[in-house]
């Protein structure tokens, strides 16, 4: 299932080069969010929900997001130009979190927290209404504040753990791991 995302994200890019209807595109973008939240549940279910498919879960995540935004460059530029302060935030906030955890962890951090689920859901949602619909464009917005406020705790998480740990939900319980952790 993490692979399917993986292949969607040249499936939009090349939809949207071509003009594909948006709601095409739209519907693939619907795809890799049902996908996403049903790997999640069957992998808890089989009992086969290991760090390393958490990590690859988040990598085809970012894969595939980064094939919906070129998506939205072709079809959408004026959108992403006219939020360009905010988007350039949150991909500058992603590399941060990014560069912290590979360089403290020495790979990247998978903690499918509540906010990052929230981001997911708005992005998706925004984005589907957008190509899909055209609007509303504000949706974006939003997505991309939720974005930056999941990239912060992100951060902040892995400032916290003295160690790498997956699936760690909010702040909260970053807190109690790290008391935990260094009592060990």
């Amino acid at each position: 299932m993490v692979l399917l995302r993986v292949a969607l994200c040249p499936a939009i890019v090349i939809g949207a080069r071509r003009g594909w209807d948006g709601k095409w595109l739209g519907l693939i973008v619907l795809i890799a969010l049902v996908d996403d939240i049903y790997h999640g549940i069957l992998a808890r279910r089989w009992n086969c929900d290991t760090p390393a498919l958490r990590r690859s879960d988040s990598w085809a995540d970012t894969v595939f997001y980064l094939g919906v935004a070129a998506s939205l460059w072709v079809r959408e530029r004026q959108l992403l130009r006219g939020n360009w302060k905010l988007l350039a935030t949150l991909l500058g906030m992603e590399l941060a979190r990014h560069l912290f955890d590979w360089a403290k962890f020495h790979r990247a951090a998978s903690y499918h927290s509540y906010l990052a689920k929230a981001w997911g859901l708005v992005m998706g949602v925004a984005i589907v209404c957008v190509l899909s619909f055209g609007g509303p464009r504000w949706l974006v917005w939003v997505s991309m504040l939720v974005g930056i406020a999941a990239d912060a705790e992100g951060l902040a998480m892995s400032v916290i753990l003295p160690r790498w740990q997956n699936d760690v939900k909010n702040l909260k319980v970053a807190w109690k791991l790290r008391q935990e952790m260094l009592w060990d």
